[in-house]
């Protein structure tokens, strides 16, 4: 008794072929500004922080602060040209 029975390889494999895109998703408006609100106020957030931190840690008078924001801006509108622009 001889059966016919057919590799699971072979039906798997149209069926996977047709999910796999080639090129990724396109980011939508809305995904696009979130990511370009996170990049900055995480920016801000964390340099920001740090400059308090060397404040409290050195005694300045909110100078480490001032420049630990403008740094963080900076280095988030880089991000979002870098990451985001055309």
């Amino acid at each position: 008794m001889s059966r016919n029975l057919i590799p699971a390889a072979d039906i798997v494999r149209p069926v996977m072929a047709d999910d796999q895109s080639s090129k990724p998703p396109e980011r939508s408006g809305a995904d696009a500004g979130w990511a370009a609100l996170g990049y900055l106020l995480g920016g801000m957030i964390v340099w920001g922080g740090i400059g308090w931190l060397v404040d409290r840690w050195l005694g300045l008078p909110n100078v480490g602060l001032l420049i630990g924001l403008i740094g963080g801006t900076v280095a988030g509108v880089y991000l979002t040209v870098k990451k985001l622009g055309a």
